[in-house]
């Protein structure tokens, strides 16, 4: 069966353990992803990613290496997210970070893969806001 992916690549200009402190401390992603998160990047432990009471979701750390890597893989959320996976890989260069974005397995090309990606997006854009100029966008604001 044929599945989809979304890919997005951009530069961050912040020492590696800034991007991914940001990537993989709960205190850090609700500043630009989720309303709420716990989690703690561990091989085989559990992110809650809720965004509201009705999109409260949980993904498995699949695989991680402290200032490399975090890949998630989805367990529970919506039908078109359950068996996706997404991950940061970092690749720090002097004071930037390179970071290569994934969300892999989609189903189908449908709205929601195509509105993730585009949502992705906005809030890989955020990110680099954050770390770079310590903006954060109102969760309301975030797409």
């Amino acid at each position: 069966m044929e599945t989809f992916a979304i890919y997005h690549d951009l530069t961050i200009n912040a020492a590696v353990d800034r991007v991914f402190d940001a990537i993989a401390q709960p205190e850090h992603l609700v500043n630009w992803w989720p309303l709420k998160c716990s989690g703690e990047p561990k091989l085989g432990a559990t992110y809650n990613f809720n965004f509201t009471d009705a999109y409260d979701w949980y993904g498995e750390v699949s695989s991680v290496a402290l200032n490399e890597h975090l890949h998630i893989k989805m367990t529970q959320s919506d039908a078109n997210w359950n068996d996706t996976s997404f991950g940061f890989d970092l690749a720090p260069h002097n004071t930037t970070v390179k970071l290569k974005f994934w969300h892999k397995g989609w189903p189908a090309c449908n709205d929601e893969y195509r509105q993730s990606s585009f949502c992705w997006a906005i809030l890989l854009q955020g990110l680099k806001n954050y770390v770079e100029k310590g903006a954060i966008v109102p969760f309301e604001e975030r797409e």
